[in-house]
């Protein structure tokens, strides 16, 4: 409380500093430990938070007058937030989390996912190095050595913690949502892309491409099934080939959507967790389908009623449903 926002901004740019430097040894570490997605794409994942992340230049006070008299509007801390991140998107989760609520005044306590804590707690480590040495305090930024779900409730429930922020899974974000404090969740999403007749398919197909093979599809703003007007359908599906996507054969799908899934005793369809964040030739290596080693998506043209377009699936596989207008398709 005692510090000056000039301070409090040489704390954030020494932050986002600190991120930049150790980007490419977070995105290996997070690799190695949860065995998701790629190392290249985690880096510029991490660079990515480390520099867009809005810190102190977003805090605009304010000041009007009427009949009243005059109000001045000036944006506070929460205080103490409490924050569970997940295992998809560890270190630039940490990394936003951290730039963003010490700007605004806050001290944070994490809660990372149990199968990313190692680097987690690295990330917490740097950054808290990097405050200090800016002149903040020493341990602005917490977690437990070893989190667990019980760890999690404890923060949820603390007295002292005044707001939560949730990255992670429906339940974690359900049981957030039922604490009594305010909270901000990013829960899963299933991202459609509607691809029609006034689309450039070259850029087209190679942005879905970029965006649904980005980690080998872990984030949950990716592009995870598509619907196709029927007249440009081919050309786009061969668009996606030529920029490194595989189509699967119709005796295909079947063995691929069998290795990927699996159903729970309630007779729930859901990912087998194996193939999360794996590539997509790794996948098709299961299914004994080999393919270049560089293939990037996997895509199936499916009814729109198929597992491929319904589950979000977090691995690089793209159901594509043809339809016949794009009214069909919204």
């Amino acid at each position: 409380m005692n510090l000056t926002m000039k301070k409090r901004k040489d704390i954030i740019a020494a932050m986002r500093k600190a991120s930049i430097e150790n980007a490419e040894k977070l995105a290996v570490m997070a690799h190695e430990e949860t065995g998701y997605g790629r190392v290249a794409d985690k880096i510029i994942k991490n660079i990515l938070a480390a520099e867009k992340t809005p810190g102190t230049e977003d805090l605009h006070s304010l000041t009007y007058t009427g009949d009243d008299g005059m109000t001045l509007v000036e944006l506070a801390p929460y205080g103490v937030i409490g924050s569970i991140t997940p295992s998809t998107n560890p270190s630039s989760t940490v990394i936003n989390n951290s730039i963003s609520m010490v700007a605004a005044g806050n001290g944070v306590v994490f809660n990372p996912h149990p199968s990313a804590k190692k680097v987690c707690l690295e990330t917490i480590s740097i950054l808290n190095k990097a405050i200090y040495d800016a002149g903040g305090p020493k341990t602005l930024l917490t977690a437990p050595i070893n989190p667990t779900m019980a760890t999690s409730k404890v923060i949820m429930t603390h007295k002292d913690v005044r707001i939560l922020t949730v990255t992670g899974g429906e339940a974690v974000v359900e049981i957030a949502m039922k604490s009594g404090k305010k909270t901000i969740a990013a829960g899963p999403g299933n991202p459609p892309v509607i691809v029609d007749e006034t689309a450039n398919i070259e850029k087209a197909a190679n942005d879905i491409i970029k965006g649904a093979s980005f980690d080998n599809n872990v984030l949950c703003i990716a592009e995870k099934e598509a619907f196709v007007v029927s007249s440009v359908f081919t050309k786009l599906r061969s668009e996606m080939i030529r920029n490194g996507a595989y189509e699967l054969k119709r005796h295909e799908i079947p063995i691929v959507t069998k290795e990927v899934f699996t159903t729970t005793q309630h007779g729930e369809v859901v990912v087998n967790k194996k193939y999360v964040g794996k590539c997509a030739a790794d996948i098709l290596k299961a299914c004994n389908i080999l393919v270049h080693v560089n293939t990037k998506l996997i895509i199936a043209e499916v009814q729109e009623d198929h597992p491929f377009i319904t589950v979000e699936m977090l691995m690089p596989v793209l159901g594509m449903v043809r339809v016949h207008s794009v009214e069909e398709a919204i």
